[in-house]
């Protein structure tokens, strides 16, 4: 496959384009509880362990700029926002399962439970 351009990054492959948009260790965790309700911003904090505000709030902007999440702002005070999956963002899902469903299997043959 020829290399290519996506928002002026050059890519290898398309793994290589899949990994830069849903890769690291807190994305596919986002979009994994987005899967089954809408989650305000504390919610999601309180539901990942380790995570911190300014690697959320990173990891947040980028999946909505790459299309995977909606941002709705209330405009009420305090304000709250919601984040919810987009229909791009559903589409991520099976993989994710994939994924996890590997990584399970991994961990069952090391022993771990």
């Amino acid at each position: 496959m020829p290399d290519f351009i996506h928002n002026g990054k050059v890519y290898y492959n398309p793994v290589e384009l899949t990994m830069d948009q849903l890769g690291g260790a807190w994305k596919m965790p986002i979009l994994w509880r987005l899967q089954s309700r809408t989650y305000r911003y504390s919610e999601l904090k309180k539901d990942i362990p380790h995570i911190s505000d300014k690697m959320l709030t990173i990891q947040l902007r980028e999946l909505e700029r790459d299309g995977y999440i909606h941002r709705m702002v209330f405009a009420i005070v305090p304000p709250r926002t919601e984040y919810s999956l987009t229909e791009h963002g559903k589409t991520a899902i099976p993989l994710i399962e994939a994924i996890r469903n590997y990584g399970l299997g991994l961990m069952k043959k090391a022993g771990i439970e």
